[in-house]
């Protein structure tokens, strides 16, 4: 694509969206409404918090003690993410490409980004409120040699959806690949302890988002482009402290399958990747400073994977040359076979 479809104003951050500071109210009240419970409930004493892990290649259990107000921010965890994936060599898979990411600002969003960019792709990048966390973002994808657009709003409404997409398409002249990867997540002790506004924040924002997403971006897409979604581990197999969170997960990867079904006349792919425990600012956004240092101990490696351990799976599914064939996969990225 020639570089004079593009316009200069990438590194222009859009307003905020008006609802984006509503959301982010509601979800810090569900957290904290979540945490009043864990106080009250909590009975056992706190494990001595592990070494800093800044700098380590793989962090391991017990993480440091941690926790931070939703929707998290990823230059304050310890340690801090790893993302760049210096062993990984772009060969132009993605080249000439333009790609949406929803929540591309942290975690696997922000990993994907990168390597989309690394394979030749422009990145537009949406964001509900973590401003410094997307221009780092942007600074990363602008060092790989493509541009990228910074969209802030709240994919729970259909109106920024459809100017989101609107937006990428203005300014790149096209959209080739949609990534829905927003997500909100609380975990809860009981049914009982999921109110009708927790229920109502994690559909909303988990299987509203990513239709309304895909809805916006249909238009535009045409044969040879795809659509990866985000699904997890917990829509597999489920999670006893995240009822919502699973359904909403087991959803997207059923709605991923009709999708494919719906789409395949026009030449498009949709997929899925389902990821086990990721250390991203969702998490310690989520538990507590006690139950964090655990965090990804249960998988069969025996601990997280870095965000840069999930982004080549998204690229292998929106890369025509890697995945021309494939379809309705749900592709399981969780550090060893799980039942």
């Amino acid at each position: 694509m020639s570089t004079t479809n593009k316009t200069k104003s990438t590194r222009k951050t859009p307003s905020p969206g008006k609802s984006a500071g509503a959301t982010l109210a509601r979800q810090r009240a569900i957290q904290a409404a979540a945490e009043r419970l864990d106080e009250k409930n909590e009975t056992s004493a706190k494990r001595p918090s592990g070494k800093k892990g800044a700098g380590a290649a793989r962090p391991t259990n017990p993480l440091p003690a941690q926790h931070q107000r939703k929707p998290g921010i990823e230059r304050d965890l310890d340690p801090r993410p790893q993302f760049l994936a210096p062993s990984y060599v772009g060969s132009g898979k993605l080249a000439g490409m333009s790609a949406l990411i929803t929540g591309g600002d942290s975690g696997i969003g922000r990993a994907v980004a990168v390597l989309f960019a690394r394979e030749g792709a422009d990145v537009a990048i949406v964001y509900l409120s973590e401003d410094a966390d997307a221009q780092e973002t942007r600074d990363h994808v602008e060092g790989e040699g493509q541009h990228c657009l910074l969209i802030r709003g709240d994919v729970r409404q259909p109106a920024f959806c459809r100017k989101a997409v609107e937006q990428t398409v203005k300014t790149f002249g096209k959209l080739s690949v949609l990534v829905n990867n927003a997500a909100f997540q609380q975990h809860a002790e009981s049914i009982e302890d999921i109110t009708d506004a927790h229920f109502d924040e994690t559909l909303r924002t988990n299987l509203y988002g990513y239709f309304q997403m895909v809805r916006a971006a249909s238009p535009h897409l045409g044969s040879g482009c795809s659509i990866i979604n985000t699904g997890s581990e917990t829509g597999l197999f489920g999670n006893d402290k995240l009822l919502d969170y699973s359904m909403t997960k087991g959803g997207i990867h059923a709605f991923t399958k009709a999708l494919a079904l719906n789409m395949v006349k026009r030449g498009i792919r949709v997929n899925v990747v389902a990821p086990g425990p990721v250390w991203t600012p969702l998490n310690p956004a989520d538990q507590s400073r006690e139950e964090i240092q655990k965090f990804g101990k249960s998988s069969v490696m025996g601990r997280a994977a870095q965000p840069e351990e999930l982004a080549p799976a998204y690229v292998f599914l929106a890369a025509p040359s890697c995945a021309s064939y494939i379809s309705g996969a749900v592709l399981p990225v969780m550090g060893g076979p799980t039942s």
